[in-house]
């Protein structure tokens, strides 16, 4: 019988308060509490307690705290990545974000997902699709990456914007459902 930790890694239908998976949550807890209360360390001082955490950490990253997380464990953050203050990555699956990318104030990228049916849903189940984000990105504040996203390298996500698809390489994506806008 495979792990519920194993079927959340997968994408597979999985129980959260599994008590492996709340061991892990209480992990990162601890870890956010250090993290959020980081402000006056050094720059590298912040990125040598990201590397504690996250699994990858590309050199010359900054995330301004608060920063909340499920796991950690699932995101890869290439050089130079930044993330403004109050960030939200619920990294279920694996979060891949480029480098020299750049993330606005308030950002939530979301791979966790739930079922459709609402007898999955009573039954506690829940699920994780992917997000991917090149390298180059701008994603403006208050902006959400929904489950299963990829960003396209060089991509613009307009404040506020809710992204609900693909955007590709270059493209700007704007609005509630984002949507792609024309550029010339």
């Amino acid at each position: 019988m495979t792990g519920q930790k194993q079927k959340m890694l997968a994408g597979e239908l999985y129980i959260a308060d599994d008590p492996e998976l709340a061991a892990d949550n209480r992990r990162i807890s601890a870890w956010m509490d250090r993290y959020n209360a980081s402000n006056t360390l050094s720059q590298p001082e912040r990125e040598a307690l990201m590397a504690e955490a996250f699994a990858r950490v590309g050199e010359g990253c900054n995330i301004r705290p608060p920063f909340y997380c499920d796991y950690g464990y699932n995101i890869s953050l290439g050089r130079g990545v930044f993330l403004n203050f109050n960030c939200c990555i619920l990294d279920v699956v694996p979060v891949t974000i480029g480098d020299m990318t750049q993330i606005g104030p308030g950002v939530q990228i979301l791979t966790a997902d739930h079922p459709r049916d609402p007898a999955q849903r009573r039954q506690m189940l829940e699920f994780g699709r992917p997000i991917a984000i090149g390298a180059n990105v701008w994603i403006g504040g208050g902006a959400m990456i929904l489950p299963g996203v990829t960003i396209g390298d060089d991509a613009i996500i307009g404040s506020g914007s809710v992204v609900t698809r693909d955007v590709p390489a270059g493209g700007v994506a704007v609005g509630n459902p984002a949507r792609l806008r024309v550029t010339g």
